[in-house]
């Protein structure tokens, strides 16, 4: 075989595959004893390497983008409009060119082929070059055909194929002081049309927290966000969807809501001018390290438009963007902190930054380019510095490091010395993450050329303009949805890449045939099912160090369990097939000594509560002056490095630190209205408490921050209060909770997964909501003295002024086989209970007052654990 065609799908991926060729050449000759071979891109005004292409004894490749060949017709009155491959020829006598490629019968080799014969044109185009056959090589397959090889992000990732990824980013904390609107996404797929906009909603607590809220057409945002006046006006008029031109309009006010795009919140260009100057910190921090071993570092920036980085005038010259000079201000800051003295020693600081940043644009291969310092490049231009003398741009000597760019540097193209990559443009860019952070995701190469290993030199840092969560979920979503990666997925080949040390010390991998095997027996031990799916049961036993292997694979147990641990990780789904209606247990159910314990507690009660105005002034102005403290609100940085399993992409957080904001406020709001509405006192106890506490200094800091803690210091005395002042009063003894309810309530769980067998419970099984609710089950059926017991139902309330309250569990204890003992508990191991938020705090307070006021002889007791409450209130006399 001597005929190659690599077609490909742009300009960009063209240029890396002849530089690739070009890199390689020296090596593969020496590799194959010095075989001549000969390479070109296609050119229409050269056909002469067609001609020699053709008749060529040697191995020839040409390198054609598919757009040189597309357009074909059979119609001879319609040549001159097809591409000149397909046009006859005086210089070929008289053939067309692709026949000449026809007859050769070439090997096509197709680069990325999603992107090249997606069409039915582009399909007759490559069904033209008569290929012998196709090859096609692509990470993410639209098509499959006949898979010969499979190396998937995942697997690259894990195998250190590739740079390990970290995300930064900047999210707003305590900015809430205006009517804050993003568009997230618009939905006309079915009636009525619907949007999801991302807003500041006011939860049951007062607390006001950022999240996505579904509208229609008529939505008043005032009730979606829960009552809050900055949306007093914001009626959702019209939802357009129209593909690149989405918005949402509102009735009574002039702002339009687009993809992407936010009001009301922090500056654009303030996020993106931090954006730039982490970037910038992050780039000389790796240089601290990686100088000294001969790697240069390079940064990318993806920028939203071209003229934030470089405009041209009127008389054609090129003037630096905002985001040009932003990146010089704060590389000139940056540069002269102690901590990078070391790599400037002999460098005149107040001229480096115009020559370290530079950009490729599609406009900019109009002309000559000029780099920003006004002199002309020597022998290249910066297009053949940054799409094809690559060689020369990981030279310590060339000193450009930082490289903006729109569009052009996406697809095809990428270098190994990529360590940062800063999108400044839209979180809902048509780039996707995994395309932007594919740029520099090889391995990196010292200045000899050589590839360098290790994660500790390896990694890239994103800097996103998204929370690491939303980069990770998004990252999750784009590979499983174009790249066909299963996550939570078991597959045939997993174990396949397990090394296994020989006897003669050497390493062969498991392979195919003994994965499968594996995996068979995974499948017939419930661990996954047909599909590979995970089930509950691999967790459990990985869990229970259980896990099972096939006979002749013990010694690999650690590497097996290791593989599918990350399989499992991320999954938290409930298995349909194991949930279970749970019945009655009718031998406990029906025991006298239930009915004993139910006729103790079922009672209902009412309360009266007393209450004294002056005291709550003074304690909510004392507990303000004492307590309050209001920040002003902030960009949070965080840092999290990015963990791809077979499990799914997680985030593990290694940084977070805060940055100031300005913030100058406009106007003020009604804080007494505001007060009302959250604590239903009066005006005039609002003013007093607020002048008393000497506090309202704090109120202009950040008005919604202060009106917040304000808001939970006057709760949170009131509840106190009026857990002091309460009374409990029994109804009679015809208001009660009937045993009868326990038949009619139909009880769900799921094996091995929120439930256990019970021998002394109400119902057959127990259905825990937490481990702790699941260590005292499991106590109450092992300790002998627990005779019989009740996860008390949701419908078992009790009142109280703070809403409807629920205990736990119900119990009865035969303390020496004559004294039978009757406690309702309330079981809070994992937290304190003076850390109980106050609202549960001063519930439990009220229940025991509502059990006491029954006079039926129960006691109730609030308890960290089983032992110390037997230890405690189970005292044999």
């Amino acid at each position: 075989f001597s005929k190659f065609i690599i077609v490909v799908p742009s300009i960009a991926i063209k240029e890396g595959v002849y530089k690739t060729l070009q890199i390689t050449e020296e090596h593969f000759k020496e590799l194959y004893d010095n075989t001549i071979y000969h390479y070109f891109i296609y050119d229409s005004s050269k056909l002469e390497q067609i001609r020699s292409f053709a008749v060529s004894d040697n191995i020839e490749i040409m390198i054609i983008n598919i757009d040189a060949f597309r357009r074909s017709f059979t119609d001879p009155s319609k040549e001159t409009k097809a591409n000149i491959i397909h046009r006859t020829n005086d210089r070929l006598n008289g053939m067309k060119p692709i026949e000449l490629i026809q007859e050769t019968r070439p090997i096509v080799i197709i680069d990325e082929p999603q992107s090249v014969d997606t069409t039915p044109k582009a399909k007759e185009a490559i069904k033209s070059l008569n290929p012998l056959c196709i090859l096609r090589y692509s990470a993410t397959h639209v098509e499959r055909h006949n898979l010969v090889y499979k190396l998937d992000a995942v697997d690259s990732y894990n195998l250190g194929l590739v740079k390990q990824i970290e995300v930064a980013g900047f999210t707003t904390k305590d900015y809430h002081n205006k009517a804050y609107l993003k568009l997230l996404s618009v939905d006309n797929k079915k009636s009525p049309i619907t949007a999801k906009i991302e807003m500041d909603v006011k939860d049951k607590r007062g607390v006001v927290k950022r999240k996505p809220v579904t509208v229609r057409s008529g939505d008043d945002l005032y009730e979606k966000s829960g009552g809050r006046d900055v949306y007093e006006g914001y009626i959702v008029g019209e939802i357009y969807c129209e593909v690149g031109n989405e918005y949402v309009a509102f009735t009574s006010k002039p702002d339009i809501l687009r993809i992407g795009k936010a009001i009301g919140d922090v500056d654009d260009l303030t996020i993106k001018e931090q954006m730039i100057r982490k970037t910038i910190e992050e780039h000389l921090d790796k240089e601290l390290v990686l100088n000294k071993l001969g790697i240069k570092v390079l940064s990318l920036f993806f920028i939203d438009r071209v003229a934030n980085y470089r405009y041209y005038d009127e008389n054609g010259n090129p003037q630096k963007g905002i985001y040009a000079k932003l990146f010089e201000k704060h590389y000139n800051d940056l540069i002269r902190l102690p901590k990078y003295n070391t790599l400037f020693k002999d460098i005149d600081l107040d001229t480096t930054a115009e020559e370290v940043h530079n950009g490729y644009f599609s406009a900019d291969k109009k002309g000559v380019l000029k780099d920003t310092s006004g002199s002309t490049q020597d022998d290249e231009d910066t297009y053949n510095l940054i799409m094809k003398d690559k060689e020369r741009l990981l030279s310590f000597d060339t000193k450009l490091r930082f490289i903006f760019s729109h569009s052009a540097l996406r697809e095809g193209w990428d270098n190994p010395n990529v360590f940062q990559i800063c999108t400044l443009n839209e979180t809902q860019s048509e780039v996707k993450k995994r395309q932007e952070i594919g740029r520099g995701l090889r391995l990196c190469v010292n200045q000899e050329g050589e590839r360098q290993y290790g994660s500790f030199i390896n990694t890239l840092t994103v800097i996103a303009n998204e929370s690491y969560e939303e980069f990770a979920a998004a990252l999750q979503k784009e590979y499983e949805t174009e790249s066909g990666i299963r996550f939570g997925i078991i597959e045939t080949h997993l174990f396949a890449n397990i090394p296994v040390k020989q006897e003669d010390g050497g390493i062969k991998y498991l392979g195919q045939e003994a994965s499968e095997i594996i995996v068979q027996e995974f499948i017939e031990n419930g661990y996954i099912n047909e599909a590979g799916e995970v089930q509950d049961k691999l967790k459990i036993d990985i869990k229970d160090n259980k896990l099972k292997v096939p006979e002749g694979y013990e010694h690999l147990k650690a590497e097996i369990t290791a593989l599918a641990s990350k399989a499992c990780s991320g999954l938290k789904i409930r298995n349909n097939n194991d949930k279970k209606t749970i019945k009655l247990n009718k031998r406990v159910y029906l025991d006298p000594e239930f009915k004993n314990l139910w006729d103790r507690i079922k009672y209902k009660t009412t309360y009266s509560v007393d209450f004294d105005s002056e005291r709550l002034i003074d304690e909510c102005s004392r507990e303000m002056q004492r307590s309050l403290s209001v920040s002003s609100p902030k960009l949070i940085y965080t840092k999290a490095g990015l963990d791809i399993s077979a499990g799914g992409i997680a985030a593990v957080e290694s940084d977070r630190h805060a940055v100031a904001l300005d913030n100058q406020q406009e106007s003020l709001p009604d804080i007494i209205s505001y007060l009302q509405n959250e604590t239903n006192l009066t005006r005039k106890t609002i003013v007093e408490i607020l002048l008393r506490s000497k506090t309202l200094h704090l109120f202009k800091k950040n008005p919604q921050k202060y009106m917040e803690q304000v808001a939970q210091i006057i709760t949170a005395k009131m509840r106190l209060m009026i857990v002091d002042g309460i009374k409990y009063t029994k109804i009679g003894d015809n208001e009660y909770y009937a045993q009868e309810l326990f038949e009619k309530e139909e009880l769900i769980g799921y094996l091995y997964k929120n439930m256990m067998e019970s021998k002394k419970s109400v119902y057959e099984y127990v259905v825990y909501d937490s481990a702790n609710e699941e260590r005292f089950a499991k106590s109450f059926e092992n300790n002998s003295k627990v005779k019989l017991y009740a996860k008390l139902p949701g419908w078992f309330t009790i009142p109280t002024p703070l809403g409807s309250y629920n205990p736990d569990w119900a119990i009865l204890i035969d303390a020496d086989g004559k004294d039978k003992l009757y406690f309702v508990l309330e079981t809070k191991a994992d937290i304190m209970f003076e850390a109980l938020r106050p609202t549960e705090s001063a519930k439990i307070e009220c229940g025991k007052k509502h059990f006491k006021a029954l006079g039926t002889e129960v006691g109730f007791e609030d308890i960290d654990s089983f032992e110390e409450f037997i230890e405690e209130k189970v005292i044999i006399k």
